[in-house]
């Protein structure tokens, strides 16, 4: 069988993530399928939780590349998924764009947390990415992601990042972000206003319908970042923030998320990497 042709530089690669409960209190993972850039390990994690980490296999995602990833969390499974490092996106040899397509299902009385470390758009990268989150009406999600336009001292690459998340058949969230050149008014006031961190954190949780967290602005002193808590039309509250580095952008959406759900766990930062005690 003749094997496909793909553009130069391009990679064709997916990876693959069922959680399911054991029947003894935790999460099994049946399917843990990784190809390409993606290597995919069962990290430490107590019940009932399975605790999924994504390593880089090699560099990715280039000019040229396709690339799917996708998790489905059957009724009553608990998943976590990181990755081990920032992703970069690079500029291929000839020029063409990248695309970076994520499916999440999340099923009845499941819980989703989406946490992977931040993508950089290097100089010269064009990057798209698609991120469809389908949700039963139980379900619980913790989604998070972060991007950073540009590596120390260099400008940025094109970056347009959509997000669609449906809950029990109806629209939750709609956007769709995008910077870097080409796009008309990315770095103006309207948009980043100088910064060069951008980043959201979606939690979807049952008991926002009785009780929505209340809007809050969020500040990083001295002029670092800033951001705002602000309940959805459903049983959400989504964080966003701006800063000038990565750094100062997590402790953003760690400072709107648990502002959104007190006493909650928070959602895991670099100096709690999985497996790191």
């Amino acid at each position: 069988m003749p094997r496909p042709t793909l553009p130069p530089g391009g990679v064709h690669a997916g990876a693959r993530v069922v959680a399911a409960p054991d029947g003894r209190g935790g999460t099994a993972l049946p399917v843990l399928d990784g190809g390409g850039p993606f290597a995919l390990r069962r990290t430490r994690s107590g019940a009932p939780w399975a605790h999924v980490t994504v390593v880089g296999a090699m560099t990715a995602p280039l000019g040229g590349d396709r690339l799917t990833l996708s998790a489905e969390v059957l009724a009553g499974a608990r998943l976590r998924v990181g990755s081990a490092a920032a992703t970069v996106s690079l500029p291929g040899r000839g020029g063409a764009p990248a695309t970076y397509d994520v499916d999440l299902s999340v099923g009845e009385g499941a819980e989703l947390h989406w946490l992977p470390e931040p993508l950089i758009a290097a100089a010269g990268s064009d990057l798209t990415v698609t991120t469809r989150v389908t949700l039963a009406a139980g379900a619980r999600l913790v989604f998070r992601e972060e991007q950073v336009l540009g590596r120390a001292g260099e400008r940025t690459g094109r970056l347009v990042s959509r997000l669609t998340v449906r809950r029990a058949g109806r629209p939750l969230l709609d956007q769709e972000l995008s910077f870097g050149p080409g796009e008309p008014g990315w770095s103006g006031p309207a948009v980043l206003g100088g910064y060069r961190s951008a980043g959201q954190l979606l939690t979807v949780a049952p008991e926002f319908a009785e009780r929505a967290p209340d809007v809050r602005l969020l500040t990083e002193d001295p002029g670092g970042g800033e951001g705002v808590l602000t309940p959805l039309a459903g049983p959400a509250a989504l964080v966003t923030a701006l800063a000038h580095d990565g750094l100062t952008l997590r402790r953003l959406l760690d400072r709107g998320r648990a502002a959104a759900v007190p006493g909650s766990a928070q959602p895991v930062s670099r100096s709690d990497a999985p497996g790191s005690s």
